[in-house]
């Protein structure tokens, strides 16, 4: 598997599906990267930002309006993966619990996801509900890398301030903080950095995809791939 031409130029952008469950969701043979946010951080704007096609991912103003796991193919060669919100309180109770529980069923089950890109509104000091979120993630050992929203919205100082103490609320939790990236789906500010950590990602599973198999090797990529995510991943990592 492999591109013929960097992650950061997006030539098409296709729908595969609306997925309500982990089941649902289409085969492990592409990596998969999936962005998450508390409900109106700006999520789909961000999305439709980076792939630079308004309209891909619906926006709306009513929080918590992504209900499914919906699945986009980039450049033919890895996914893009918009997931339901936390937190939203316009959504019955009995819904709220079940989509999140399918969220949480791919974030520690599936087996091509590569990297979750967590979402926080930079305007906002820390959130209890965003640090739970990265709690979650950390003691199920899913891959992650903060992003802080809507930059445009506030002032360089405020974005540094509110990063820097939510940064210091987690810092126990690692040997190595995970990376931060700011963004601005207004202004397109972060475009270039989030994607080149997706080029990043691609280009490592495209090297290893060409090493010759260990002898005596019979599992499987998608095997291989849940057996590693069984563990604690290295904190050293970038991510």
């Amino acid at each position: 598997m492999g591109c013929a031409f960097s992650i950061v130029n997006i030539s098409s952008a296709i729908f595969d599906c609306s997925a309500p469950d982990l089941d649902s969701c289409p085969d492990e043979s592409l990596p998969e990267f999936a962005f998450i946010g508390r409900s109106n951080v700006g999520k789909s704007s961000l999305l439709n930002m980076l792939a630079g096609e308004q309209g891909m991912a619906r926006v709306s103003s009513t929080p918590g309006f992504t209900k499914l796991i919906n699945i986009f193919t980039m450049n033919q060669c890895w996914r893009l993966v918009d997931l339901p919100g936390y937190g939203f309180a316009q959504i019955a109770r009995k819904h709220k619990a079940r989509f999140n529980a399918a969220a949480a069923d791919y974030l520690e089950h599936r087996p091509n996801l590569c990297l979750v890109f967590a979402l926080i509104e930079s305007g906002l000091a820390p959130q209890g509900i965003d640090l739970e979120f990265v709690e979650w993630l950390v003691r199920h050992a899913v891959p992650f890398v903060l992003v802080f929203a809507k930059t445009d919205k506030v002032s360089a100082a405020t974005v540094q301030s509110n990063i820097a103490a939510f940064t210091d609320r987690i810092s126990a939790w690692f040997e190595k903080s995970p990376a931060v990236f700011t963004c601005s789906a207004a202004t397109r500010q972060g475009r270039q950095e989030l994607l080149g950590v997706i080029d990043e990602q691609m280009t490592a599973i495209n090297a290893a995809s060409r090493r010759a198999p260990v002898q005596g090797e019979t599992l499987s990529p998608q095997a291989r791939n849940r057996e590693n995510r069984k563990t604690r991943p290295d904190l050293n990592r970038p991510w």
